[in-house]
């Protein structure tokens, strides 16, 4: 059997972690198996879907590096992919279970449906809907209609049932029919249920599994049923657990950032996400964290997905993150840091090939510092603006000593006389500064970098000096010796 497993979400907002943390589940399980990945659009809430989410959604899968075989945008030869343009598929079937009994009209009100709701719970008992409208007569079907009220369809539940999942990551789960009621399968307005139309959409896509999030598991024994109803053959089911903060509560937008297009926005890498999703609630065989895709592709399985809910650890996706932006070119890091820098103000306009040279300079020293992309505009002063500012207590004290006059002489003497800066001669002009001065240690590096960059921490000296370039770090010395030498005649 060839594997064939779907993505089907509503565009009813942006794609989500869980959701993209689904997509990434179906991917992988298909890419192992050398099966088919199917995208569709479930859209049949019309009111809160919108063609704007359905391009938010497909563009963070294509950022996160995640393609489909099948599917919207995509085609194939099971569609449309899009349930909106499928409602005459549901509508016919739903006509099939009506004329065999196995559905039937309800004329039930919201006002009515929400009494008996508060009734069972009153006396203990999980709402359901007990079936008002199971054996309505034609003449009371008619009265009831006369009176304005539009029906749905409900499906016929049997009773007296144990429906059995067998979970490929649960393993056996039960339901009791009696406890589920007979469900709608048609709203008033003839558009279809998720519970419906998506046993329909996976019939027709031929769907072997159906990998998704825990909170769908409640919704599976009505599904089986309608499979059952229409008979036709059932997939394989995977519920994978939810995803929670690190105070285990319910993953939300006080956790930080929920949308994958946010993660975008702050310049995270979508390898480093894909690695971070991957390892939400599935663990390769070893103790590796950091993995390829080709790595997770290859050791995926079903059988690793833990029942247990995953954690979201922001700090370990900083550090994946950090991890990834070290290693990746620097040209791409460039490219990425551009918008950052042109809304600090470091850039006034798009950088030409000699700037972004320059640039790649200032990124390969910045992105030691820094868990996403966004973050490189807090490292990166030192490299932009001519005047220096010395706000760290530190740092002030470090201009008082008494070393700083004749550092910063012969500083400024050797800085300015040098042909050329680049690390090695940096080093040699920050040796002559010892030999000269007679001084060691911190006694020069403290003062030098106060004088250059305004901190007492940071990259080494001979890293961004050359990149300060050696008018301006001549600029910076002079500037501080003016301040430390006494005035003339003292």
């Amino acid at each position: 059997m060839s594997v064939r497993v779907r993505f089907a979400p509503s565009p009813t907002g942006p794609l989500h972690i869980g959701g993209a943390r689904s997509a990434l589940f179906n991917w992988l399980f298909a890419r192992h198996h050398g099966g088919r990945f199917i995208v569709r659009i479930e859209d049949t809430d019309l009111e809160r879907s919108s063609r704007e989410s359905e391009e938010n959604i497909l563009n963070a899968l294509h950022w996160l590096g995640i393609d489909w075989d099948e599917g919207i945008q995509t085609g194939g030869p099971n569609g449309p992919y899009r349930q909106t343009e499928r409602l005459s598929v549901y509508r016919q079937l739903a006509a099939q279970l009506l004329a065999k009994g196995q559905a039937y009209y309800c004329y039930c009100t919201e006002e009515e449906l929400a009494a008996e709701r508060e009734e069972l719970l009153a006396r203990g008992e999980l709402p359901r809907y007990l079936g008002r409208c199971r054996h309505l007569s034609e003449e009371a079907k008619a009265k009831l209609a006369a009176e304005g009220r539009k029906p749905v369809l409900r499906f016929r539940v049997p009773e007296n049932r144990i429906i059995i999942i067998q979970d490929r990551v649960r393993g056996q789960v039960e339901f009791e029919s009696n406890g589920i009621g007979d469900f709608i399968i048609m709203k008033s307005d003839n558009i279809p249920t998720y519970n419906f139309a998506v046993v329909v959409d996976d019939h027709d896509m031929n769907i072997t599994h159906v990998i998704r999030a825990e909170e769908h598991l409640s919704n599976t024994p009505r599904q089986i049923l309608l499979y059952e109803a229409l008979g036709w053959p059932q997939p394989e089911f995977a519920h994978i657990s939810l995803i929670l903060g690190k105070d285990r509560a319910k993953m939300s937008k006080r956790h930080g950032a929920t949308a994958i297009e946010q993660y975008q926005k702050l310049g995270y890498l979508p390898e480093a996400l894909v690695n971070f999703l991957a390892l939400l609630g599935w663990s390769p065989g070893g103790e590796q964290e950091i993995l390829s895709l080709p790595e997770i592709v290859e050791q995926f399985s079903l059988d690793r997905v833990a029942k247990n809910p995953a954690v979201f650890d922001i700090d370990k996706l900083n550090w994946l993150n950090g991890h990834y932006i070290r290693q990746s070119p620097l040209d791409r890091l460039t490219r990425l840091a551009v918008p950052y820098l042109m809304e600090a103000g470091y850039l006034d306009e798009a950088p030409d090939a000699e700037k972004l040279a320059w640039l790649e300079q200032v990124v390969a020293i910045a992105r030691n510092y820094i868990s996403y992309m966004q973050e490189i505009t807090q490292h990166v002063d030192i490299f932009f603006r001519d005047e220096v500012i010395v706000s760290e207590a530190e740092a002030r004290d470090v201009l008082t000593w008494e070393q700083m006059p004749a550092v910063m002489e012969a500083a400024c003497r050797l800085f300015a006389d040098a042909p050329e800066l680049t690390e090695e001669s940096v080093k040699g002009i920050i040796k002559a500064i010892g030999k000269q001065t007679g001084l060691k240690g911190k006694f020069i590096f403290q003062p030098l970098r106060v004088a250059i960059t305004g901190r007492t921490h940071g990259p080494e000296l001979h890293q961004i000096i050359p990149v300060i370039g050696k008018e301006r770090t001549v600029a910076r010395l002079r500037a501080v010796l003016r301040q430390s030498s006494p005035p003339a005649g003292q």
